[in-house]
């Protein structure tokens, strides 16, 4: 096994039993040491699914077969080794979508850290296996056991419309939000006809469920939403209902320099279950190189987090909306 594994990861592994001779998925590699590992042992079969395409691209590169959709990759599947999500919704879709699509025997063996799991887990397993159990914890990890399917329904993705936006909301389980509209995005959403107009693309930039880019897409013409994550991209593309040119990205790296016209953000303080703030700074650095002259970015952010200064510095800042938690901010670039 290779030095790059962490502790969930050894866990994992140790706990897998013996391995079938059909297909494997891996579910939830962020980094590709795990999915490698269960190719090395497995020979033939594994395919693997990261929600993250920064994720994918690396386990793409510890050599295993990378798929963007989920259900391709539990297509058939035996057995299912998943990093756990924080995200108890984006558990039941995995456990769900494995008994429908995956192999008559299929079963699911998933790890993580001790303290970022709860009881909840368990009982969101038992709704689509019969046997649900837990392994002995080691270094602060634990593995968690489902077998024997159950006849479950497909509730994936799930719906709401909203009255006050007159929006249908589309939501898969690993989509920020589900189909609610957050605080933040609704604050944002008050403060969206303070947008200028303009002829160049408007981008939804993190668009997870695709909230602000439907809405957008009423008054603009040519509205891009872009995100890292397969299940915001598959959410958007069904909330849109085409009136969106949807794109699985990494941040702003694939759009062209002086394209953009304004983009508008509600974006992430965390990257899985840490607080990190580095990817929005980048993305505020980025703004810089695809906006046009007198550009707009337009952020919505909790108002302790350290990005009033960067967008200073990118230029004139306004703030244009703040509540007790959050502040919407219009940076007019240089």
């Amino acid at each position: 096994m290779g030095p790059d594994l962490d502790p969930v990861d050894r866990l994992l592994i140790d706990e897998l039993g013996d391995l079938p001779s059909g297909r494997i998925a891996v579910v939830g590699d962020d980094h590709g040491a795990l999915a490698a590992a269960v190719a090395e042992l497995a020979g033939t079969g594994v395919v693997a699914h990261s929600d993250s395409l920064v994720s994918e691209r690396r386990v793409a590169a510890a050599g295993v077969e990378v798929t963007p959709d989920l259900a391709a990759a539990l297509t058939g599947a035996h057995l299912v080794v998943l990093r756990l999500p924080g995200s108890l919704d984006a558990l039941d879709e995995v456990a769900r979508t494995a008994v429908i699509v995956g192999a008559p025997d299929v079963r699911v063996v998933a790890g993580g850290r001790v303290k970022h799991m709860t009881r909840s887990m368990n009982d969101v397993l038992a709704a689509s296996f019969e046997q649900v159990s837990a392994s002995l914890g080691r270094q602060k990890s634990r593995v968690l056991h489902a077998a024997g399917p159950r006849e479950v329904e497909q509730t994936w993705p799930r719906s709401r419309h909203h009255d006050g936006l007159d929006l249908t909301v589309h939501a898969h389980g690993a989509a920020f939000a589900g189909t609610r509209v957050d605080a933040g995005t609704a604050l944002l959403v008050s403060q969206l006809d303070q947008l200028a107009d303009t002829d160049a693309t408007v981008v939804d930039l993190g668009c997870g469920t695709g909230v602000l880019a439907a809405l957008l897409a009423r008054r603009f013409d040519d509205v891009v939403a872009l995100d890292v994550s397969a299940a915001a991209v598959a959410s958007t593309l069904a909330t849109t209902a085409g009136a969106v040119d949807v794109r699985r990205t990494d941040g702003l790296t694939e759009l062209a320099d002086a394209s953009v016209g304004a983009i508008v953000s509600n974006p992430p303080f965390h990257v899985g279950t840490a607080k990190d703030s580095t990817p929005t700074l980048q993305m505020i650095d980025d703004a810089a190189r695809v906006l046009v002259p007198g550009g707009e970015l337009v952020l919505v952010y909790n108002a302790h987090l350290p990005y009033l200064q960067r967008l200073r510095d990118l230029g004139p800042t306004d703030v244009l909306m703040r509540d007790r938690s959050y502040i919407v901010t219009r940076t007019v670039l240089a």
